[in-house]
């Protein structure tokens, strides 16, 4: 492991402390658990995004045109 200087405002670092003591530990282990669960929500995304890129497209068009957005959408009923 490795040790790192952070800066922070007075006021955070006292809510760190108090948020560590109820937590039942330190800041530094607090900081750390936070900053390996930004990594693995970040790994998570990355891995979900590769796979949609990757996956094969099943959808096909047929050729014909697309509907216009007045077809879609019953604009009639919004007034």
């Amino acid at each position: 492991m490795k040790n790192v200087t952070i800066t922070v405002e007075d006021s955070v670092l006292e809510w760190a402390r108090v948020e560590a003591a109820r937590r039942n530990t330190s800041v530094s282990r607090m900081l750390g658990e936070f900053m390996r669960e930004m990594q693995r929500r970040d790994d998570v995304y990355e891995r979900a995004y590769q796979e949609w890129r990757n996956e094969p497209r099943t959808w096909r068009s047929d050729g014909s045109p697309y509907p216009k957005r007045d077809e879609i959408y019953d604009r009639g009923r919004l007034k």
